[in-house]
């Protein structure tokens, strides 16, 4: 008598009902839709083709992106009548891809949500033909000399039609951002049109305006690049990709806010190529510079760079990491990002959602036995006490704190708890920094002090002199005339293209925890005690080397008093 195998019949209904389902959504996708049908079981995802559209939005529209070729990307859909759909089928359409749909059943969609597990967007790999060549760029930036000419070749190319005009088109903006060293990308929807400024040495330049419907096909490519939402136009969303050029891997870190006009798009472009990180580069005074030297090789201690955001604190830092660098020291930063790659040293990244923020990071790089210690910032209290503390057991750390000027510093960490009888070993040096642009040394031109300038320049420096600072040294004579340097108006040099300016200088202050600091810091000194015994280490201010830079042709005395209050006692 044959037995009942009750597992085995209700496996033969569970695929019944599978192939029935499948049955049912052929028939629906010929006879209703008008669409492929296609049964997923068999076919292999490509991780590309999951990364145009991601999980949460594939699982709430009901589709699953499965495969990219060229320009043509494969979707499969178990209701293609969902206004959703079609808002997305539209969307990648914008950015440069054209869809093709397929029927499913929701076993096939099943499949392909069970792939994203396996998908990491921290990867960073390109979109399926959506990639930009560096070569491209590379040949397109020859064509570009001065801000002028990015507009004409984006204009040149205005003959081409359809996908291949807006791949052109931001291919362009960034061979533009390449050839002139632009730090950020700005696109910016205004009533009505499109605003495209590049950040150049820290100020923003106006490059072009387009229209919207440039810029709707520009965000949708450049959302799609980036591993973005593309539905997603309310919400504020962070991502990035890369573009290799010159063998060098160029980060492009992207941001986009809703705005009463559209989306605005902000593109850090992270440079390999135009990081200054050797320290003799930086702009520092003589004898600031052999006091660093000195201090930033001793074995323990603690350095606190300040200023603004953007000030170039981070750059100064990888510069001091650079000097000392051996492949017997052990190196660990904590970083919130890493911003450029090191050989040879452990850089790690703060993820807060993680709980790894500032203070876990320092305790596990002191569990790692470092030489030296990087930590990003210095936030709070329990951050600022550890960092002492490291320093004083033995370690280099370099840091920065959020201070106006380097005798705020040792009152900004007393306020954070910081003992201030510790503090006293431990503080090597406080710096401030700020960034001015330089003069172009091809086109710069000279021009007279105006009696009031002169009259301030002079009050300054004859203060500098009275604290005992040699401003012979850096060619300085107050009894001559003065002079300075502006850029032309107009401009047409190709070495500054156009802008009289050609990089960043620092501007800079320091205090030394000599023995007449450390007498008052027990007794919680203020800003202008500090200060009046800091005048006589006989290191210049942020005021002195300014005008020092500026009476030497280095910047123009104009871009100094943009990032340094003449006023300030």
């Amino acid at each position: 008598m044959a037995q009942f195998d009750e597992e085995k019949q209700n496996k033969k209904l569970e695929d019944f009902k599978k192939q029935e389902e499948e049955d049912v959504v052929k028939m629906l996708a010929a006879e209703k839709y008008g669409l492929p049908y296609i049964n997923l079981a068999g076919v292999i995802i490509e991780n590309e083709a999951l990364r145009t559209v991601e999980e949460d939005e594939a699982r709430k529209i009901g589709v699953a992106p499965f495969k990219i070729l060229g320009k043509k990307i494969h979707i499969a859909v178990h209701s293609p009548g969902r206004p959703e759909v079609t808002a997305l089928k539209e969307n990648i359409i914008r950015g440069g891809l054209e869809p093709i749909l397929y029927m499913v059943s929701q076993a096939s969609l099943d499949k392909v949500w069970e792939r994203y597990r396996e998908l990491s967007y921290a990867t960073g790999a390109k979109i399926g033909g959506m990639d930009i060549s560096g070569e491209v760029i590379l040949s397109i930036a020859e064509k570009i000399k001065i801000i002028k000419d990015v507009e004409a070749v984006i204009v040149g190319s205005e003959q081409e039609k359809g996908t291949h005009q807006l791949s052109h088109m931001l291919e362009i903006i960034m061979a533009g951002a390449s050839a002139l060293g632009a730090s950020d990308i700005h696109i910016e929807p205004e009533q009505d049109r499109v605003r495209l400024r590049y950040r150049l040495d820290g100020v923003l330049q106006n490059i072009m305006f387009f229209n919207f419907g440039k810029y709707k096909l520009l965000n949708s490519r450049i959302k799609l690049m980036s591993g973005l939402k593309l539905t997603q136009t309310q919400q504020a969303q962070d991502g990035r990709f890369s573009i290799f050029i010159s063998g060098e891997e160029v980060n492009i870190r992207t941001s986009t806010v809703p705005g009463a006009y559209g989306e605005g798009i902000v593109m850090r472009l992270l440079d390999p190529r135009t990081i200054k990180a050797k320290l003799e580069d930086l702009g520092i005074e003589p004898r600031l510079f052999s006091i660093l030297e000195k201090e930033i090789e001793k074995p323990h201690g603690l350095i606190l760079i300040t200023g603004p955001t953007g000030s170039g604190k981070t750059t100064t830092l990888y510069a001091f990491l650079k000097r000392i660098y051996s492949p017997e020291l052990k190196i660990i930063t904590i970083e919130d990002p890493i911003e450029y790659h090191m050989q040879g040293i452990t850089q790690t990244q703060v993820e807060h959602e993680k709980g790894y923020d500032f203070l876990a990071g320092l305790r596990a790089a002191l569990r790692q036995d470092p030489d030296i210690i990087m930590l990003g910032e210095i936030r709070d209290a329990e951050t600022g006490k550890t960092a002492v503390e490291s320093a004083l057991t033995g370690h280099m750390v370099f840091s920065t704190l959020h201070t106006n000027n380097a005798q705020g510093v040792i009152p900004r960490l007393i306020d954070l708890g910081v003992n201030a009888k510790i503090l006293v070993s431990a503080l090597s040096i406080s710096m401030a920094q700020r960034l001015a642009r330089k003069l172009c040394d091809v086109c710069k031109t000279e021009r007279a002090v105006t009696k009031e300038e002169e009259e301030q320049i002079k009050k300054i420096l004859q203060r500098a002199q009275e604290d005992g600072k040699d401003l012979s040294s850096y060619g300085v004579n107050l009894t001559e005339n003065m002079k300075v340097f502006i850029p032309p108006t107009p401009n047409d040099c190709e070495k500054c293209h156009g802008l009289g300016y050609k990089g960043r200088i620092g501007i800079f202050e320091a205090i030394l925890t000599d023995e007449e600091i450390e007498k008052i810091i027990p007794n919680n000194p203020s800003e202008r005690e500090i200060k009046k015994i800091a005048r006589k280490q006989g290191i210049l201010d942020m005021k002195e080397d300014g005008i020092i830079k500026a009476l030497r042709g280095t910047t123009s005395l104009e871009e100094v008093k943009a990032v340094v209050d003449f006023d300030e006692e």
